[in-house]
């Protein structure tokens, strides 16, 4: 895996949650057909640009566009 990969899940992340909002880990794996760990890859580099808020609820890691 590298950073241009990343980069490209961080956009199919973008996309999902420019067009759903508030999305959990699992609505961003549904939306975007990535694995777990790559939809967490991508939070994490969005987060990293300071382009989404990342909330924990019970059960589900809820993230948001800022």
């Amino acid at each position: 895996m590298n950073v241009e990969i990343i980069g490209n899940w961080a956009g199919l992340v973008w996309v999902a949650l420019n067009e759903k909002g508030k999305v959990g880990v699992k609505g961003l794996k549904k939306a975007t057909k990535l694995k777990e760990k790559e939809v967490y890859a991508a939070i994490g580099w969005l987060a990293r640009e300071g382009k989404v808020n990342v909330e924990e609820e019970e059960t589900d890691v809820m993230v948001s566009l800022v």
